[in-house]
């Protein structure tokens, strides 16, 4: 069962599924068979064989829980102290412009905690922590409405092909008149 965030198991699921194991590993201690096992438990032999050589390998303590499987890589006050160093711009961190791309806040939490993250993963971690894209409020004052018309106008048309040519066509493709 997985969050809407995209998160994992939540924390009472993954203790269902510890004693779950711990039930296997009593099973293998009483010299249950493998089949016997997963069809008591109402899981796949394939867990089960996997659960039985960890708990050969490693015990009972092997087949503890891990704890959530995506676990964040900053921890809370490491996030505290980004968003501080977000707050501040990014002119203080070096960038000419103030604007913040998922690009340069890889580079801030590379530099500050020097860790290495993935794009994705930067607009994961900022997602988690209720952050998100910015649109501009208000329009920019250097606007100028009367050349933005013009170019919508005369140079629009002239980038966008038309999708459909007007007129009669073939709907074979090797006719000469499709293309």
């Amino acid at each position: 069962m997985r969050y809407a965030q995209g998160g994992g198991l939540t924390a009472e699921r993954r203790a269902f599924r510890e004693r779950i194991r711990h039930e296997a590993a009593e099973r293998f201690a009483a010299g249950v068979k493998t089949a016997a096992v997963a069809k008591e438990l109402r899981v796949s032999e394939r867990s089960v064989e996997r659960w039985r050589r960890a708990w050969r390998e490693g015990g009972a303590q092997a087949l503890r829980s891990t704890g959530p499987a995506n676990a964040p890589r900053l921890s809370d006050a490491q996030v505290a102290v980004l968003e501080e160093e977000l707050g501040k711009g990014p002119a203080v961190h070096g960038f000419e412009d103030q604007r913040w791309t998922l690009a340069r806040i890889q580079e801030v939490i590379s530099r500050r905690f020097h860790l290495s993250l993935s794009v994705a993963t930067v607009w994961r971690l900022l997602k988690r922590h209720g952050w998100s894209w910015q649109a501009p409020a208000r329009r920019a004052l250097e606007r100028d409405e009367d050349a933005v018309a013009l170019w919508k106008k005369e140079v629009w048309p002239l980038v966008e092909a038309p999708r459909r040519r007007s007129g009669p066509g073939s709907s074979l493709r090797t006719r000469p008149d499709s293309r």
